[in-house]
């Protein structure tokens, strides 16, 4: 059975409503109008950066919270702007600049990158985030909290 719990830790799973901007006011990304977002705190579905704001967040409350680059997705590295041959892309993948692909790992996980620059051989990918380097405002409300029957307190 899973408890109920009064504000979020590490290993619940939430469900919220979340919107990230600019701080000019441009949203790059918003569930709040639509379904709102589950995920399990901890296991990588959020960016790490973002989900230790939302520890001891109490439900149904809404919190904003304008964040520096590196209290959000970071500084851009230059050694993850990479060049790979156009060989390397699988054939059906359609390669343009200004594009937004997704790779797939050895390890199963996906890894996004931006294409900048396609040349007749290669194509220039940007695999750090697309916020980095931006400050950005993240307004969030936690609608429930599932604590899982390990965590609850009295298991263990």
């Amino acid at each position: 059975m899973e408890g109920a719990a009064n504000t979020v830790a590490h290993g619940d799973t939430v469900t919220l409503h979340y919107r990230l901007s600019s701080q000019s006011g441009h949203e790059f990304e918003s569930t709040f109008g639509g379904e709102p977002a589950i995920f399990v705190l901890g296991q990588g579905e959020l960016a790490e950066n973002l989900e230790r704001w939302l520890i001891g967040l109490p439900p149904h409350e809404t919190h904003v919270f304008q964040l520096e680059p590196d209290q959000a997705f970071g500084r851009c590295d230059p050694a993850l702007v990479q060049r790979i041959p156009l060989g390397d892309f699988p054939a059906e993948m359609r390669v343009e600049a200004h594009t937004l692909i997704e790779f797939s790992l050895p390890n199963g996980s996906r890894l996004p990158g931006t294409v900048l620059e396609k040349t007749a051989s290669e194509a220039v990918v940007d695999f750090n985030h697309p916020l980095c380097d931006c400050p950005v405002l993240f307004e969030v409300e936690v609608l429930a909290i599932r604590r899982s029957e390990s965590q609850a307190p009295g298991s263990r």
